[in-house]
This record gives structure tokens, C-alpha cells and sequence, in this order.
């Protein structure tokens, strides 16, 4: 099986190259990502908690879905597969902001991405691959804040970012 690619971009999003994830990630380089916002009739965020045996983080609480992008593959395209394979739906999206960010995790690897957020909008039901996601729940965004303030160390790095410093662009 080949190992997914990553599009490696400079700090105006611009294309550099691709290089294998694993890689990408062991090295701490910059790339492209997106994180994806689910929410619902009454403004609730769809949360998932990412799969006990990925990689990186987990077992974390974190939004909606979030990947990365294919070589030729917009962000929105992206973002609405990747909610499919993960959550099992499909709805419309906008990108709202970018935003940089660096994290590094226990197991040595790091996060640098150019993250693209994109919110959208669904009533129904997920239908959860366990393969990426453990548990899935809605919640108030005032009750997300609350809690990633009393136990940040259940949610992912970068979702404590976006919540910090990206709040106003998390709009349906």
C-alpha cells in the first residue's frame, strides 16, 4: 500500500512539493491540512473522539473530522471526503480562515500544518468508521470552551487553538 502524501506549502499556502505523511510529520514540516465543523439546528459542534489506535493523539476529543489534503485536491473537496470516510455523511461546507500552527506530540512526531477551516451544517445522525473514530457527540460551544479550560488534556492540539483563537470563525 502506498503511504498517503502530503502537500508541503510555504507560509502563503503555496505549493512546495509533496512528501510521504509519516515523513512529513517525523520531520515537523510545514503542510497542508483542513478541520472540518459540524453543527447542528441548535448551534451544538459534532465532537469526535479520534480512534484509540491512531497515531498520534489518541483517543482525543477534537472537532469534527480533519485531514489533509490530495495533490490537485481543494479544501473543500477534501474536506467533504474525508467527512464522509470518518463520519459517514456529507453536507456542504465553506472555509472560513487559515491559520499556522506547530505541535508536538509524546511519540516524537510532530504537527506543522497550514490548517483550512471548514464549517457546514447537519441534523442527522452519524454513521462513525471506527477506524478513525471511537465516540461522536454534540455539544453547546460555550459547554466545549468550559470543558477544554477544565480538561484540556482531552482534546488535540489543534482544536484548543482554533477555540482559542479562531472562536468568531466558527460560523455556519
Amino acid at each position: 500500500m502506498i503511504e498517503e502524501q502530503v502537500i508541503l506549502v510555504n507560509e502563503k499556502d503555496e505549493q512546495l512539493g509533496l512528501m510521504p505523511k509519516q515523513e512529513a510529520h517525523e520531520k515537523g514540516v510545514l503542510h497542508r491540512a483542513f478541520s472540518v465543523f459540524i453543527f447542528n439546528h441548535k448551534n451544538e459542534l459534532l465532537l469526535q473522539q479520534r480512534a484509540f489506535h491512531k497515531y498520534h493523539t489518541p483517543g482525543l476529543w477534537t472537532n469534527t473530522c480533519c485531514s489533509h489534503q490530495r495533490h490537485n485536491e481543494s479544501s473543500l473537496a477534501a474536506g467533504k471526503r474525508r467527512l464522509f470516510e470518518e463520519m459517514g455523511f456529507t453536507t456542504e461546507l465553506k472555509e472560513t480562515t487559515t491559520f499556522i500552527y506547530k505541535a508536538p506530540f509524546d511519540n516524537g512526531l510532530t504537527e506543522h500544518e497550514l490548517d483550512h477551516i471548514l464549517v457546514g451544517s447537519f441534523n442527522g445522525t452519524p454513521e462513525i468508521n471506527p477506524e478513525e473514530v471511537a465516540a461522536w457527540k454534540w455539544m453547546d460551544l460555550e459547554a466545549v470552551k468550559t470543558d477544554i479550560a477544565q480538561n484540556p488534556n482531552i482534546y488535540t492540539a489543534w482544536f484548543k487553538i482554533i477555540f482559542d483563537k479562531f472562536y468568531q470563525h466558527l460560523k455556519v
